[in-house]
C-alpha cells in the first residue's frame, strides 16, 4: 500500500482507504505501507510499517493436533491478526494526518520507480498495490497542470517523457488499485477546478499505459473512490 502525502483525502475517502487496508490483513499474508511525496524537506518515499501474518494450520494437519494446542494456536492467530490490523490502521492515520496541499511539486513517477522495486522484491505469488493518490504528476519530468488547473494530457506524449527520464518501473506483475485519481481537494474552491470527463479519461489512459509498461495491470482506477472492494 502506498499513500501520496501531497493528496489530502476527505473523510469518506479516508474511511475507504482504512477499510481497504484492513482487509489486506489476513492469515498467510504480508503487507507494507509506504508514503511518498515530492522530494522536499521532511517529505520523501519511505517504508512506514510492514508485517507478516502467519498462515493457519491446514485442515489435514489439524486432525493430528490436540484440541488444547489448537485452541492456543487459534487464539494466537486471532491476536496476531488483530494486532497487525490495529498497527497498520494507526500508521495509515498517521500518514494521512501529515498530508498537505502546500508542496509545489509531486514526484509520483519517481516515487513509483522506487516503489516498484519493493513490490517486485516481494516473494508473494499475488502482488497487490493499493495506491492512494490524486495521480497528478507535477515534476521536472512532466506536469499535468496548466494555467492553475489540471490539463488534458496526451497519454502517448507523457509516456515518452517517462521513458526518456528512465522512470518506467517493474512491479513484478502486480495488480494495481488506485483511489483518489483527479481528486479535488485544496483547489476545490478555486476557479477552473472542474475535472471534465475527457481530462479524467486521458489521465486514466496514461496511467493504464504506464503500468502496462511497468509490468503491472490497473484493476480499478478510482476517480476518486473505488467502486468495488479489492480482492486480496
Amino acid at each position: 500500500m502506498a499513500i501520496d502525502q501531497t493528496t489530502v483525502f476527505d473523510e469518506k475517502l479516508q474511511a475507504q482507504i482504512a477499510a481497504t487496508a484492513a482487509t489486506a490483513v489476513k492469515p498467510g499474508s504480508a503487507y507494507t505501507l509506504i508514503d511518498f511525496s515530492a522530494f522536499s524537506q521532511g517529505h520523501y518515499t519511505e517504508v512506514v510499517t510492514r508485517g507478516i501474518i502467519e498462515a493457519p494450520i491446514s485442515a489435514k494437519l489439524r486432525d493430528d493436533v490436540s484440541e488444547r494446542a489448537l485452541r492456543t494456536f487459534d487464539a494466537c492467530m486471532t491476536g496476531q491478526s488483530a494486532f497487525a490490523r490495529k498497527s497498520l490502521l494507526a500508521a495509515v492515520v498517521q500518514v494521512q494526518s501529515t498530508a498537505t496541499n502546500d508542496l509545489a511539486k509531486s514526484d509520483i513517477l519517481a516515487a513509483l520507480k522506487d516503489i516498484g522495486d519493493k513490490v517486485r522484491a516481494s516473494p508473494a505469488a499475488d502482488r497487490v498495490l493499493f495506491l492512494a493518490s490524486d495521480m497528478l504528476e507535477n515534476s521536472s519530468v512532466a506536469s499535468f497542470y496548466a494555467h492553475n488547473t489540471v490539463r488534458r494530457v496526451d497519454p502517448a506524449v507523457e509516456l515518452r517523457k517517462a521513458n526518456a527520464a528512465g522512470l518506467i518501473a517493474d512491479f513484478g506483475g502486480a495488480r494495481v488499485y488506485v483511489i483518489g485519481a483527479g481528486l479535488l481537494s485544496g483547489d476545490a474552491k478555486a476557479r477552473n477546478a472542474y475535472r471534465d470527463p475527457q481530462t479524467m479519461t486521458a489521465l486514466r489512459q496514461f496511467w493504464t499505459l504506464y503500468f502496462q509498461q511497468s509490468n503491472a495491470k490497473v484493476q480499478e482506477f478510482g476517480a476518486p473512490a473505488l467502486l468495488s472492494p479489492i480482492s486480496y
